[in-house]
């Protein structure tokens, strides 16, 4: 139990010596992967491991998708992305996607946070509550 606690915080450790100014700096991950892997030391794969899934839940954390059934306006896109910069920070990456099966409304996923204005989700919710 030990050894899997100093693990991850070893990977705490290195995904913050990854971050420049709050941001993942890409060139420093692969610095401390090569590193980490020409040194060879014991527990290493672990290691990555642990430091790969920060790494994933970090970009999550800073990327934002949001669907909807017909292609957004320009302008609207603008007001959306503004608001989710305004709730998750200036660092949130947005992509917008297409996706008829939710008939009408939009869903945007951000992380683990899920908004969900769809007409489907909403037949969804009445259908369960009879």
């Amino acid at each position: 139990m030990k050894s899997s606690a100093k693990v991850r915080r070893n990977a705490r450790k290195m995904l913050r010596l990854c971050l420049v100014n709050g941001t993942l700096d890409e060139n420093r991950v692969r610095l401390v992967v090569q590193h980490l892997l020409q040194s060879k030391r014991r527990g290493y794969l672990v290691l990555l491991s642990h430091f790969r899934r920060l790494l994933s839940l970090d970009r999550a954390a800073h990327t934002a998708e949001v669907e909807s059934a017909e292609p957004l306006a320009a302008d609207l896109r603008a007001q959306v992305q503004a608001q989710l910069s305004s709730a998750y920070g200036s660092r949130i990456n947005t992509t917008f996607a297409q996706n008829p099966a939710l008939i009408a409304g939009m869903r945007v996923r951000v992380g683990s946070d899920v908004y969900d204005g769809s007409i489907r989700a909403g037949l969804a919710a009445l259908e369960r509550s009879f």
